[in-house]
């Protein structure tokens, strides 16, 4: 019986060393592009380029980091978090969190309720932080610059994390994403002068005029919004206000929107249609007013979407941060909480 437990023993602990050994070999193992990485993109491609019309970070870019970062969606932050960036928490970060040892033992890291909400975090984190808003000067078109661009704002302590990306867009040949829907796809050419007739010689001293520029070159996102002053902002997430003549596909194709995010990003059933007059978010709210607006009292007439709008916050946020059931109107007069969750009474 002991020979035979022995025997047992040492059979078992031969089949260990062997899954030891081969799941060791299985983890280093290059990650075949036709299989995980085209899975990936499938799912994640558009939302990388509609991404990309709302913020400016270029799609390959995202796509690159998201696969890098979260092992293709199989990493233990992109299976339990729905993190697919590595985003920390940080100082200002007040949603769910999950810890793993990463630099340091038991960091904290960002937990989403889905990954679309990380890819929204992970455009937002780019566009709002002030070490990488030297990026959105870069041509959009220019993965290489980007991928520098980050790894020396320090986005990432691999020291080789910009080829990395290169390598991840390269591969797959991301590029192409970027091409015809970033705003670096837009060429400007100034107006042309017509020709004048030859100058006659002017006396020495006199100023000489310049001749007309012609420009033509590839602009930043930051060039196009400049020129689009339809497009406000507020709580740092850009709207429009609907003027007579706008339909919902005229507005999805002005601003370059799927046909879902309108009505994602406002709080609206799938079906609206838009209203003169009304405000439209052309990105996702947020989970709280800007610094500094805590408290909002009710005027008569006011409901709780009304105030969502105002401030910029997402609707659901807004009624758990103030208690208030789904489908429950606050009464004139009655104190909402902008930045923090509702004490009980």
């Amino acid at each position: 019986m002991i020979r035979g437990t022995r025997y047992f023993t040492g059979l078992l602990l031969f089949v260990g060393l062997v899954s030891c050994r081969v799941s060791k070999q299985a983890a280093t193992t290059p990650v075949s592009v036709t299989s995980t990485a085209r899975d990936y993109i499938s799912v994640y491609s558009d939302l990388a380029v509609s991404e990309m019309r709302r913020t400016g970070v270029p799609a390959s870019i995202t796509l690159a980091q998201g696969m890098l970062e979260s092992d293709y969606g199989r990493s233990t932050l992109a299976r339990s978090g729905n993190n697919h960036f590595g985003i920390k928490c940080h100082s200002d970060w007040t949603g769910q969190t999950i810890r793993k040892n990463d630099d340091k033992r038991n960091e904290c890291f960002r937990k989403y309720r889905r990954p679309e909400d990380s890819f929204y975090d992970h455009s937002d984190f780019l566009k709002s932080g002030s070490r990488y808003r030297f990026l959105f000067d870069l041509d959009p078109m220019d993965y290489k610059a980007w991928a520098r661009g980050l790894k020396s704002a320090g986005y990432a302590t691999n020291p080789d994390y910009a080829n990395l990306l290169i390598r991840k867009i390269e591969e797959n040949k991301l590029y192409e994403l970027d091409k015809s829907n970033t705003a670096a796809s837009f060429k400007t050419q100034e107006q042309v002068q017509p020709k004048q007739p030859a100058a006659t010689p002017k006396p020495a001293g006199a100023p000489v005029s310049k001749p007309p520029v012609t420009r033509e070159s590839t602009i930043t996102f930051g060039d196009v919004m400049a020129r689009a002053p339809r497009i406000m902002e507020n709580n740092r997430i850009q709207y429009i206000i609907v003027k007579d003549g706008d339909t919902r596909k005229k507005l999805e194709d002005e601003f370059q929107l799927l046909n879902w995010e309108l009505a994602r990003y406002n709080d609206l059933d799938d079906d609206f249609i838009p209203v003169p007059g009304q405000m439209l978010y052309l990105e996702p709210k947020r989970d709280k007013a800007e610094t500094g607006i805590e408290y909002h009292t009710m005027a008569e007439g006011e409901t709780i979407y009304m105030i969502s709008q105002k401030y910029g916050i997402k609707l659901r946020r807004l009624l758990e941060m103030n208690r208030i059931a789904e489908g429950s109107e606050p009464v004139a007069g009655q104190q909402i909480w902008l930045q923090a969750t509702k004490p009980v009474n």
